[in-house]
């Protein structure tokens, strides 16, 4: 049998990140930038009042209270050039420039509110409420580096720095199809021998959590030319397919009767408990990736966040290796076949504590339901007593 670690390591020397593209702002969220992205001016532009209030000449109240001539009013989006003399106030919103002469911006709240006249009953100091121009970035200033991942914050200051495109290696599309005569639609009937289809909704959602994009295709049965059609179907939008089932020993394995003849997935065990049988490959002119899942729910779960979910970080142009992991201690006694490396699911307490959970069958999808992380035990260690420090990756 192959080591998780080789078996992980011929993935990420096939799989290639995507090639960045110009991408709309709108298209951004998810993408990862491959190029430096820097602002052409200062921000804030200029300077400008971080309040509703009075821009003011800091000297001229000093004792208070005062009473200043209210001499004009600034909007945000002023384009007119303004200014403060000696012993006068301009009333100013948020955002708005700060007129020439003024040095201070006195909050509404510290005042009468007054348009003609404001009497201010607190002294500021100069600087008050005012944001000064390039105080959050200057011009020329890097903001974004390649390899940054565009969420919700870094689209603002894309945005915010004059961009409405950006060059970003794209989200993979990843199709996700479930094989076996057994399964049936959630929502249907079912008839004896058959079970509800889940591997495909848990997949797909794992898809998406990684930050790829995931299109569900439904199932197929045991006929290896349906499968092949299937996947010849989906071959033009995928940058990368996830089968589940259809791997193993079995007289109806489709997965491998229609994939093996191609010569560009191989079928191997690897030594690990639960997902031995994997299947891995390209497929097409354009040497898609393929990821052949065994069947069973944990299986095909914890197969995708060791293999595929690090493939997928390298197509979209992040470091691909194993799940960061964490120590912890185990609060009860461990088995583990020998020279197989375990994960067997666990909740991982603040406490620093590990509690493996009831049900650790690859077929029970209610008992990783309610884990929250792996716990690894060794190829070389069959049993682990309780109270011992153990490896744990996070779900």
């Amino acid at each position: 049998m192959k080591s998780v670690d080789t078996h992980l390591a011929e993935i990420l020397a096939t799989v290639r990140p995507l090639a960045p593209l110009e991408l709309e702002l709108e298209q951004a969220l998810g993408a990862t930038l491959a190029e430096e992205l820097s602002s052409p001016v200062p921000l804030p532009p200029f300077d400008n009042s971080a309040m509703d209030g009075y821009a003011v000449r800091s000297a001229d109240i000093s004792a208070v209270p005062v009473t200043l001539p209210v001499i004009d009013d600034v909007a945000a989006g002023s384009v007119e050039l303004r200014a403060v003399g000696p012993g006068h106030a301009v009333r100013i919103m948020t955002g708005a420039p700060l007129p020439a002469g003024a040095d201070a911006v006195v909050p509404v709240e510290w005042t009468d509110g007054g348009t003609v006249s404001v009497t201010i009953d607190r002294p500021v100091q100069e600087g008050n409420a005012i944001r000064r121009a390039g105080e959050d970035v200057q011009a020329g200033e890097v903001v974004l580096k390649p390899g940054t991942v565009i969420g919700a914050a870094q689209l603002g200051i894309i945005a915010g720095v004059g961009r409405r495109r950006v060059l970003a290696r794209p989200r993979p599309r990843v199709v996700v199809i479930s094989t076996g005569a057994e399964l049936v639609e959630p929502g249907g009937q079912l008839a004896p021998g058959q079970i509800w289809d889940s591997n495909s909704f848990t997949l797909t959602a794992a898809v998406r959590e990684t930050g790829a994009e995931g299109f569900r295709a439904g199932s197929v049965g045991d006929d290896p030319a349906v499968l092949l059609d299937r996947l010849d179907t989906h071959l033009m939008r995928a940058d990368a397919i996830i089968t589940s089932g259809g791997v193993s020993m079995g007289a109806y394995e489709p997965v491998k009767e229609a994939l093996s003849p191609l010569g560009t997935v191989r079928f191997e065990k690897v030594a690990m408990q639960p997902g031995m049988p994997q299947g891995f490959g390209v497929l097409g002119e354009d040497q898609v990736p393929i990821f052949a899942l065994p069947g069973n729910p944990v299986s095909s779960f914890v197969s995708f966040m060791l293999f595929v979910r690090p493939a997928l970080d390298k197509m979209r142009g992040l470091p691909g290796g194993l799940p960061e992991s964490l120590t912890a201690y185990v609060t009860g006694p461990l088995r583990s076949p020998a020279g197989r490396r375990s994960y067997l699911r666990g909740v991982l307490a603040s406490d620093g504590t590990v509690s493996p959970v009831h049900g650790q069958g690859s077929h029970q999808l209610a008992a990783l339901a309610s884990a929250n992380a792996l716990i690894v035990v060794p190829e070389d260690v069959t049993e682990v007593p309780g109270g011992t420090e153990v490896e744990v990756i996070r779900l």
